[in-house]
C-alpha cells in the first residue's frame, strides 16, 4: 500500500476514535465575551484513557497565554491563524487536503512536521506549552501526539477541539473559537471570526431554504473499483454539517457495515464521495465518480442515474473544522448547476 493509502486507512482510524465518547460541554453558539482573560484560566475540556474509547470531561488549567503551540492537524492550525496567532505555532502535523487560501501565506511560514500523523516524539520536539487539534490524535500509537492525561502529566495542557467529539454539531466550531480565544487573550479575533462564519452558514442555510431533504450516502474510497460505504453512526458533527444544507445521511442509525448490496437497495439520492488530490500520488473525485458511474452493479441507484454523485475534500469532510462551511458552500453551487 503506498503512503496516501496507507494514510486514507489511517483516517477511518482516527474518525472511529474522534466519534467515540459523550459531549457533556454546551455545544451551543453563543456571543464571545471580548473581557480579557485572566490567569491562571480554567477550561473545561475532554479526555480519553489509554486504549479507550470514551471521552469525558476534564479541566485544562493554563497559568498564562500559550506561546509554543503544536497544532496536530492542518484544520486545526487554520484556525488559529484566524486568530491572529501565526506566532504562537511551533509546529503543525497532517499538513495535507484542502488549503484555507484566505491564510496560505501565513501558513507557508509555519513548522511543517509532515504530511503524516506525527507521533508523540515528534510533537515533543518542538518543545510546546500546548498540544491542541483533532480528538483522534490524542494516543499513544505511533500516530499520534500522546494521550490528554499522558501530556498533561509532563506538565504540557492540551485542548481536544469540541468538533472532534460525539454530540459536535457546526455549533461546536463556535465554542471552540471562543474557548481558543479566551485561552490565548484574543477574544475580539476570536468573536470577529465567529461573526464571519455565522454570516456565512445563515447565507448558505438562505440558498438551501426552498430545498427538499435529500438522502445521501458517504463512500469511503481509496480504489474506483471498490466501492466502501462509510455509514459514520457516530460522526455526529459530520452528520450535522450535511443537514445544515438539507442532506440526511441514510445510514446515521445504521448498526454494523453497510454491504454494497444494501446501499443499493436503500438506494439515497446523492453519493458523497473523498478527493485525495490534494495528497501526492492520490485518486481524485473525479476517478472516483467516473468508477462509481462505470459499475454496472450500481447501474439501476437514483444517484448514478441522476448523475447525483459528487466529491469533497477530506478536510471538509473530517477536518472537524471551520473548513467544512466551505465544502458545503462547493457542494450547494455544485448540485445547482
Amino acid at each position: 500500500m503506498n503512503k496516501w493509502g496507507k494514510m486514507i486507512g489511517l483516517g477511518l482510524v482516527m474518525m472511529t476514535l474522534s466519534a467515540c465518547g459523550s459531549n457533556d460541554s454546551d455545544t451551543a453558539a453563543s456571543t464571545s465575551s471580548e473581557a480579557a482573560s485572566t490567569y491562571p484560566l480554567t477550561i473545561s475540556n475532554f479526555t480519553k484513557a489509554e486504549g479507550g474509547t470514551e471521552w469525558t470531561a476534564k479541566d485544562q488549567t493554563f497559568t498564562e497565554a500559550p506561546k509554543k503551540v503544536l497544532a496536530n492537524s492542518q484544520p486545526a492550525a487554520e484556525l488559529l491563524l484566524h486568530l491572529g496567532l501565526k506566532d504562537r505555532i511551533a509546529g503543525v502535523g497532517a499538513t495535507f487536503g484542502a488549503a484555507d487560501a484566505s491564510v496560505a501565506d501565513e501558513y507557508a511560514e509555519l513548522n511543517d512536521l509532515g504530511s503524516d500523523y506525527i507521533s508523540k516524539e515528534t510533537a515533543l520536539s518542538v518543545d510546546p506549552d500546548m498540544i491542541y487539534g483533532r480528538g483522534g490524535l490524542f494516543d499513544n500509537q505511533d500516530w499520534g501526539v500522546g494521550t490528554v492525561d499522558s501530556l498533561n502529566e509532563m506538565g504540557i495542557p492540551t485542548y481536544v477541539q469540541e468538533t472532534s467529539v460525539t454530540g459536535a454539531t457546526f455549533d461546536s466550531v463556535y465554542k471552540d473559537i471562543e474557548n481558543l480565544g479566551k485561552i490565548f487573550d484574543v477574544p475580539e479575533a476570536a468573536a470577529a471570526f465567529e461573526q464571519e462564519l455565522k454570516d456565512r452558514q445563515a447565507a448558505l442555510e438562505d440558498k438551501v431554504a426552498d430545498k427538499e431533504v435529500q438522502t445521501f450516502a458517504h463512500l469511503f474510497m481509496s480504489d474506483p473499483s471498490v466501492v466502501s460505504v462509510y455509514a459514520a453512526q457516530d460522526e455526529s458533527f459530520f452528520n450535522s454539517n450535511f443537514e445544515m444544507i438539507k442532506l440526511d445521511n441514510v445510514f446515521k442509525d445504521y448498526s454494523g457495515e453497510v454491504s454494497v448490496e444494501t446501499l443499493i437497495e436503500t438506494d439515497p439520492d446523492v453519493l458523497i464521495v473523498g478527493d485525495w488530490s490534494t495528497i501526492e500520488g492520490s485518486v481524485s473525485g473525479d476517478e472516483i465518480i467516473q468508477g462509481l458511474y462505470d459499475n454496472e452493479k450500481l447501474s439501476s441507484m437514483k444517484a448514478i442515474k441522476n448523475k447525483q454523485v459528487y466529491a469533497l475534500d477530506y478536510n471538509y469532510l473530517f477536518g472537524y473544522g471551520y473548513q467544512a462551511l466551505t465544502g458545503l458552500e462547493q457542494l450547494v453551487d455544485e448540485m445547482a448547476k
